[in-house]
């Protein structure tokens, strides 16, 4: 995906992919990668593109940052407007709304809500009973509502059935209408998770560094999630399932902040910047941000550019050690410091991890901080950890700390080899026995679980780094105790059923339709005390493998509504599990 091209709102992508002719449409995902090695320029609300050697040019018109209607997007080849080229620039192009919005990640949504059906509960896009007439005097999903649940359902089931990748510009042009259909209807939560469905599948079909499995799997639970709810929810319930569009910032007063640290922002829907975070004396968080279109190196150079509040020079790394005085604050309800023309700013001193007010954050218990994570809080834990030493995992190196008798996984925070996490985490790892406050991002796992963000520097007391900017030094790293044995306990097997969900996501039902030998994952879960999880492997392989056949033995077309039904089931049971054995493990 070109994160030089301006963003497109869904029904204009959808529009252009269903103009096109069957034979224009099967041409379609070759379009969209050939765009990918033209020069793009821009002049204004302009963006052109030479489109073939013949010098014809496509022009996309986005006043606002985003592309709003079918008309804006002009181009000068001989087939026009009936070419391929207007179709593929906008399946190529980020995802944006018709209110000039660029669709990016909810800030501080982790796409966990409450527990999910079974797949017995779980009635399919083809076979739905005609909802529950609501109880009296509660309020039922409207008529557009009920018909933009089915259209979701439907496309996010073709979604799911083709996997990432069969899923290409024309199914997601599907998608994108259902999204664009739910928004108008009033259900913005199920638009914004379709969008980041279709975000996720291009990432993964460019083989982009910051696509990330866990995001298409969370993004298409959501999705299914919602719009199979919505037809019998009525009152608080569907409240909750339309959701809210963005909420403004409300005005918040004169505020004093202590920075705590900066990092990095790299999205696969291709934004990039810098985030600093930042607590008031009372300890509540306080972020201020700096993302827009971009990739790895305005990640990394964000963080020398200068906060964007008030009039103040401060840059993101120098206020994650300093403070802020703010008058006329704005907050968003993620507690987003607002940048609007009445606020005013300037710098005041820090203080030390160890110094309150900050010192207070490392006061609450890991198990409170996990439980308000879970709960839909804010995701940093503020931990005191002794390093144990590194742990080889399938997926790479991972850090094994001990938190107050908590055997604790750290993690990387990002992969992409432009951003220090690994090489510091790595360095870490040779500081064996030092004991060490650190700042990280809840990762919920049967097992303890995070992201490594922000550490005291292990040598020079009053330091810190911020593990994503800052890069340590093999001197940074003090002389290790004597080695011991640093080996997570046993977990409960639940990747087994958490592998089989990201494989569907990943590869569709067909990769499920041969699994292999699944009955011995079958009763490995029953032995470890999950029986249901068993129950709940066997049926989502049986609804992947299951196709039936005509009168002449011919098959027929999967049920794709089943299997979408089960394989909900499957990922909602893997949640909650999930996350029951993570309050558990730690100490909850």
């Amino acid at each position: 995906m070109s994160t030089e091209l301006p963003a497109v709102a869904p029904d204009v992508t959808a529009e252009l992919v269903a103009a096109l002719s069957p034979r224009l449409r099967k041409r379609l995902d070759a379009g969209v990668a050939k765009l990918a090695g033209r020069a793009v320029v821009r002049d204004g609300d302009t963006v052109r593109i030479s489109v073939d050697d013949e010098g014809s040019v496509l022009e996309l018109h986005a006043p606002g940052g985003v592309v709003t209607d079918a008309a804006a997007v002009r181009c000068g080849c001989l087939l026009a407007p009936d070419c391929l080229h207007r179709a593929a620039a906008a399946s190529a192009a980020p995802v944006g709304d018709a209110s000039g919005t660029v669709e990016t990640p909810a800030e501080g949504s982790d796409g966990r809500r409450a527990p999910g059906p079974t797949a017995a509960e779980t009635p399919g896009p083809a076979h739905d009973p005609a909802p529950a007439p609501a109880p009296e005097g509660e309020e039922a999903a409207t008529p557009s509502q009920l018909t933009a649940a089915q259209a979701l359902l439907a496309a996010a089931a073709a979604v799911l059935d083709a996997g990432t990748d069969g899923s290409g510009a024309v199914v997601q042009a599907e998608l994108l209408r259902a999204a664009h259909t739910a928004r108008l209807a009033g259900l913005p939560r199920a638009a914004s998770a379709a969008v980041s469905v279709v975000t996720a599948l291009r990432a993964a079909r460019a083989a982009d560094p910051a696509f990330r499995l866990a995001d298409l799997v969370t993004a298409l639970s959501e999705t299914l999630y919602v719009a199979h709810r919505v037809p019998s929810a009525t009152g608080g319930e569907l409240t909750e399932l339309r959701g809210s569009v963005r909420r403004p910032y409300t005005p918040d007063g004169s505020l004093r902040l202590y920075g705590l640290f900066s990092e990095p922002v790299l999205t696969a829907s291709g934004y990039a910047g810098a985030v600093t975070w930042t607590a008031d004396a009372a300890g509540r968080l306080c972020s201020v941000s700096d993302v827009a279109p971009g990739g790895a190196g305005r990640a990394v150079g964000a963080a020398d550019r200068a906060v964007r509040v008030g009039d103040t020079a401060l840059t993101h790394r120098a206020l994650s050690r300093a403070g802020l005085a703010v008058s006329g604050a704005t907050l968003s309800p993620t507690g987003r410091l607002g940048a609007g023309k009445g606020v005013r700013a300037v710098r005041a001193s820090g203080v030390d991890w160890r110094a309150e007010p900050l010192d207070g954050l490392w006061a609450v218990p890991v198990a409170e901080q996990v439980g308000r994570a879970l709960g839909g809080g804010h995701d940093l834990l503020f931990l005191e950890v002794t390093l144990v030493g590194p742990v080889r995992e399938t997926t790479g190196d991972c850090l094994l700390a001990d938190c107050g008798g908590v055997p604790l996984r750290l993690t990387v925070a990002h992969d992409h080899p432009a951003l220090p996490y690994r090489d510091n985490l790595r360095l870490l790892a040779a500081a064996r026995g030092s004991r060490l406050r650190v700042i990280a991002r809840l990762a919920p796992a049967p097992h303890a679980r995070a992201q490594l963000l922000a550490s005291e520097h292990p040598t020079l007391a009053g330091q810190r780094v911020d593990l994503g900017l800052d890069r340590l030094q093999l001197a940074d790293v003090p002389a290790p105790l004597p080695a011991g044995t640093a080996s997570p306990p046993e977990e409960a097997p639940l990747h087994l059923l958490r592998r089989r969900v990201a494989q569907a996501a990943s590869g569709g039902r067909r990769v499920l339709a041969f699994p292999g030998d699944s009955a011995a994952d079958s009763r490995r879960l029953r032995r470890h005390g999950l029986a249901t999880a068993g129950d709940v492997l066997d049926e989502l392989l049986a609804a992947a493998a299951e196709r039936s056949r005509d009168v002449f033995g011919r098959l027929l077309p999967a049920d794709t509504g089943r299997f979408a039904r089960t394989w909900l089931a499957a990922a909602r049971y893997t949640d909650e599990v999930e996350r029951v054995l993570c309050t558990a493990a730690w100490g909850g």
